[in-house]
């Protein structure tokens, strides 16, 4: 059987019941054991000499962990392949952290900030309501490519084992990807792969996220603002975003209590998004999420 033909059914049960919290209240998620296991190369490796060689090691342990256990996994035949790739594929739970964002606005300035808290890395305790607005966008932008099209990407082309490799190289940029004393030399290999497993994804997110919008003949202005962005990947699906809101995204933000000037993304745009704009970002995503699962299902037709 196609990975297409059992992508299909993975993206639409991940679409209707997301992460049932029955399920996952009661055992640990996947994506944490992936976590927990990157933690333990940090704590085994992260030390002395050699940092860079180490995290060299690290990742070859997750590639082989990912094909190996995508291998084993495989061997149960297509309907397990299609409920692991529904569970790695996060499009509901992407939609629900987003809108909850929108939700907190609605409420007042700290329930926004609380629940942007939960999915952005930079400081949130003085975000403006537009600040607070970007940033949900940035964050339903960015994660469209990297928690759906990217996990179907790498499904689609390496079955179970490339969507492994692809989760647990995504999960390890996550937490040792930063330019810091601590993960500078460490996190270099994770992050390099992670960009590289993403060159594809991201492009091709922004070009639905472009077509969904109508903004399509804009490409090449969202080309060129993606190559503003800090990352090499995620400032092609905020750009298109930015363009399809008419809003400006990225620009300077605040980590561990130091301003840094990052460059706007659609600068042109206008910076006071609200929980309206956020609202319009959602639509888009399931708009996406709609011609990304067309685009599926042409796929298994075709071979």
């Amino acid at each position: 059987m196609s990975t297409a033909l059992l992508l299909i059914p993975s993206l639409i049960l991940d679409a209707t019941f997301g992460e049932p919290k029955w399920l996952w209240s009661r055992m640990p998620h996947p994506a944490v054991l992936m976590g927990q296991l990157v933690q333990l190369l940090d704590d085994r490796l992260n030390d002395g000499e050699g940092r860079r060689g180490k995290g060299m090691m690290a990742v070859a342990v997750l590639v082989l962990t990912g094909l190996i256990l995508g291998w084993v996994l495989s061997w149960f035949g297509g309907l397990a392949s299609l409920l692991i790739a529904a569970i790695l594929i996060a499009h509901r739970s992407l939609i629900t952290h987003v809108r909850d964002v929108a939700k907190g606005l609605r409420r007042s300035l700290p329930d926004g900030r609380a629940a942007v808290a939960q999915i952005v890395s930079r400081d949130t305790d003085r975000m403006t309501g537009p600040q607070v607005a970007r940033s949900a966008i940035e964050s339903g932008a960015e994660n469209f490519s990297d928690g759906v099209i990217a996990p179907a990407f790498w499904f689609l082309i390496g079955g179970l084992p490339g969507l492994l490799v692809y989760k647990l190289i995504n999960t390890a940029d996550s937490m040792i990807g930063y330019r810091t004393e601590t993960y500078e030399d460490f996190g270099w290999a994770a992050a390099r792969l992670d960009d590289l497993l993403n060159l594809i994804p991201a492009r091709l997110s922004a070009a639905i996220i472009a077509i969904v919008s109508g903004c399509g003949r804009d490409w090449s202005e969202i080309a060129t603002d993606a190559r503003k962005h800090r990352s090499p990947n995620a400032g092609w699906p905020e750009a298109a975003m930015a363009r399809a809101l008419g809003v400006a995204l990225a620009g300077p933000r605040s980590y561990e209590g130091e301003m840094r000037p990052f460059a706007w993304v659609h600068e042109a745009g206008s910076k006071s998004a609200d929980a309206h704009a956020i609202d319009r970002c959602t639509d888009i995503l399931w708009k996406s999420w709609a011609l990304a699962l067309l685009l599926t299902v042409a796929l298994a037709l075709l071979f």
